[in-house]
């Protein structure tokens, strides 16, 4: 038996790079085991495209340090190469919204340092003159991109971990895990393992090795085809010419990528009906193998790709490649902690391992070493998706991903697989008022109302068919009443005698005093922001915690892992409570009409009581995310529909309406509120969010005090300003580069067109402080000033909250 610190299990690149990354890291005792071979499963047969194309900087960010590993990193340190070559690489398209897609992910890429360039037709021939024009309106250019060898790639990261003292058990298979007092029991042929952390990265078996640990993995094996060719003699007479390698070309919308290899060419197309593979388990005796070609299935795509390049047609196939890889539900990686699983991590599901492997294990190597991502993790925690994800969830959903690899990825969009999971006791009333839903960590939640039957929502990179029913929501909102199915927080209770120590060490702010609500941050040990919680204190020895939707699992481990040092029980009672959102003016009237509690001098802003109304006892909070007078009424689902139904009723008189999460995000924007998971991260402090007024450090010690103090203290830390755009009708969302006197400066997290204040708006972080002159903002591809707003400009002094 061997006590080891931890057990890798998986050798493909994500699992190796791992391995490479804690030897780096100067973890001692690590090994990794793996069933067949290294690279077995689908590392062998991956095309090893490389890019840097991306829409999240997190995920970016691996494709870029994977790029830098096999180019420059291991070659030098371990003297083998791994094949890199560093081709660049293009996509091309004929749709205006897929040049609005490239303009937005070139607009990111200025600010994170790996400049895109938007190609013209002119440019398109330019580099790749074997391509046909014929219908194109651009396209995009990533000059650092390249393809790598898997195989040299993973062996060379082999050779790097070994070095610093990892070890590797090959043709060794699990065969059982199990828990003893805190440890990992691992059995497998040639060996016991003991070990403190136990990481899945499995990869084709990843969704098994999960229910090894006891852990639903969300993850389905998918076929994915590519066939080479025979000499291409266009390509054969570039190379005789000492021409350089053609970059590698994507056409989205025919849904394939195309690169040199030697003097043929690679062409992998992606069939729009996805072929799910041993969804329940992968057979026990696959390794290496591959499945038969299947070409009659892409027959379609190859002629698409033939068109745009007529060289490949010269070229007689000399090989398909039908092997599996794996997707997951929004075909981003699964990397992280495992859910309710002390010292349980994953670092599998991803359809791009040898791309985004090298950076993901860099990125999980830095999380376990010190407690907290190098970067936001929202886009790949392992935790984003819950139970409720369950096997018809993930068929659906990675089919659909597959289906849209190459899909234009538009601001808020909401894809149709997987849908109706979670649904608010609310559902039904809300569609048949003409909410126009969304999906918000399998909740189903109203993103807008609509009064036209059988409307649906018009994606796009510009304003949509939702702008106007938004302007009326923000209407009703603001000079009468509107309701809103806020069910989707989660929602957690805190109960016995070390309550109050509990609140005390949570966080950045002080708990609330009883009867009171607030906000507390809890930081990351680098003193970023992990949560955001409504706290309210309902008694010396109880509490209430309210947080976003996604953050449900998240959120979850982080509370149970600090009630272990408390005297408190916590539960888990999203699904047993419902939340009905009462905001305007007038709500105060339309809840008087229904209960006897004091709605006046009583019950101020910011404050939690127990009422009963409409017969319905239930916990009611005067707060309001949206700047006007309301309440969020806290009650039993099973007591949602009637409490619903008679505050309707109430509220006709006042000429009630309701309002969804659309309304909700351009309201919050003209009071400067600040959102979890897109302006509040784990990169950035509170402090550097503008909430220093919610820091409290004085005589208190909770997680990530000393580093948000230091932090503090450093003049080069970002700051987080509220902006006013000159855009017109192009209205920011997020990722837009913010420039002063034209140099990269800053980055959009959020942005809204304000209906009340006619404003466009956008929250940004600056790297450097102080900035307020010669500002501008990047939408799309055209520049817009931008002005720097000292106070919210909508109710400022919070007379509208407090009234």
């Amino acid at each position: 038996m061997s006590d080891v610190q931890v057990l890798i299990i998986g050798g493909g690149a994500m699992g190796v790079s791992l391995a490479y990354h804690l030897g780096k890291a100067g973890w001692s005792d690590v090994v990794l085991t793996e069933k067949n071979d290294l690279t077995h499963g689908s590392t062998w047969h991956a095309a090893g495209l490389c890019t840097h194309f991306a829409h999240n900087a997190t995920i970016q960010e691996f494709r870029a340090t994977s790029v830098r590993l096999y180019r420059d990193i291991l070659p030098e340190e371990t003297g083998q190469g791994c094949g890199f070559h560093p081709s660049g690489a293009m996509r091309v398209t004929r749709n205006p919204d897929r040049m609005d897609e490239f303009r937005h992910v070139a607009g990111l890429s200025d600010f994170t340092g790996y400049p895109l360039e938007i190609l013209t037709p002119k440019r398109i021939a330019e580099l790749y003159p074997l391509a046909s024009l014929e219908g194109l309106l651009g396209g995009i250019y990533e000059p650092d991109d390249g393809h790598v060898d898997p195989t040299l790639a993973t062996q060379a990261m082999a050779t790097g971990a070994k070095a610093r003292g990892v070890s590797f058990f090959r043709q060794n298979p699990v065969t059982s895990i199990t828990r003893e007092d805190g440890i990992w029991r691992v059995e497998t042929p040639k060996e016991t393992f003991r070990a403190r952390h136990l990481v899945n990265a499995a990869g084709t078996w990843g969704w098994e090795i999960g229910h090894m640990m006891g852990l639903n993995i969300p993850s389905v094996p998918v076929l994915h085809q590519y066939l080479v060719t025979d000499t291409v003699p266009a390509v054969a007479d570039r190379i005789a010419q000492g021409l350089p390698e053609l970059p590698m070309i994507r056409d989205p919308e025919e849904s394939w990528y195309l690169r040199q290899e030697r003097d043929g060419l690679i062409l992998g197309p992606y069939e729009k009906e996805a072929q799910v593979w041993s969804v329940d388990g992968v057979p026990p005796d696959f390794g290496a193998e591959l499945m038969p070609p299947d070409l009659d299935r892409v027959e379609h795509i190859i002629e698409a790709a033939m068109a745009r390049v007529p060289a490949l047609e010269t070229g007689g196939v000399k090989s398909v490649i039908n092997g599996p890889i794996t997707f997951t539900p929004d075909a981003n990686p699964l990397i992280g902690p495992a859910h309710g699983i002390e010292n349980g991590w994953l670092l599998t599901g991803s359809s791009m391992g040898v791309m985004e492997g090298g950076g993901a294990g860099w990125f999980l190597a830095h999380w376990m070493t010190h407690g907290a991502p190098p970067m936001d993790a929202l886009a790949v925690d392992s935790r984003r998706f819950g139970s409720w994800a369950d096997r018809d969830y993930r068929v659906a959903k990675a089919i659909e991903c597959f289906g849209l690899q190459f899909g234009v990825h538009y601001p808020f969009e909401e894809r149709p697989a997987g849908r109706g999971l979670r649904l608010s006791p609310l559902h039904d009333r809300m569609l048949a008022r003409g909410a126009i839903m969304g999906a918000a960590h399998g909740w189903e939640r109203p993103n807008w109302f609509s009064d036209k039957p059988g409307d649906v929502a018009h994606e796009s990179f510009q304003r949509t068919n939702w702008f106007d029913p938004v302007a009326r929501e923000v209407e009703c909102v603001t000079n009468r009443v509107a309701l809103a199915d806020l069910s989707v927080f989660s929602k957690f209770e805190v109960t016995g005698p070390g309550t109050a120590d509990f609140l005390e060490t949570l966080g950045a702010n002080r708990p609330p005093a009883r009867g009171r609500v607030g906000l507390i941050h809890a930081l990351t040990p680098a003193g970023g922001v992990v949560s955001e919680f409504s706290v309210a204190r309902l008694a010396d020895d109880a509490a209430y915690l309210n947080s976003a939707a996604a953050a449900e699992e998240m959120d979850h481990d982080l509370l149970t892992a600090h009630a272990a040092k408390h005297d408190v029980r916590l539960r888990n009672v999203t699904e047993e409570i419902g939340v009905i959102g009462l905001m305007g003016p007038q709500s105060r009237s339309v809840l008087a009409s229904l209960s006897d509690a004091d709605l006046g001098t009583g019950f101020p802003w910011l404050s939690v009581r127990e009422i009963t109304v409409a017969g319905v006892t239930l916990r009611a909070m005067r707060v309001s995310y949206v700047g006007e007078l309301g309440w969020e009424l806290h009650a039993r689902a099973a007591d949602l529909p009637g409490l619903f139904d008679a505050l309707e009723e109430a509220g006709k008189p006042h000429g009630i309406g309701f309002y969804g999460a659309y309304a909700a995000g351009s309201m919050r924007l003209e009071k400067g509120y600040r959102g979890w998971g897109g302006d509040l991260t784990s990169e950035r402090t509170p402090d550097e969010a503008g909430l220093g007024y919610l820091i409290r450090t004085d005589g208190r010690d909770f997680p990530g005090r000393d580093a948000l103090l230091q932090r503090m203290d450093k003049p080069d830390r970002w700051e987080m300003v509220l902006l006013s755009l000159d855009s017109g009708t192009l209205d920011p969302f997020y990722a837009h580069t913010v420039r002063h006197e034209g140099q990269p400066v800053g980055i959009v997290t959020s942005g809204a067109y304000g209906h009340r204040t006619g404003l466009t708006l956008a929250l940004a972080y600056l790297r450097t402080r102080g900035l307020r002159e010669g500002l501008t903002v990047d939408i799309l591809g055209q520049r817009f000033d931008a002005t720097v707003l000292d106070r919210p400009p909508f109710d400022p002094d919070n007379t509208r909250l407090r009234s």
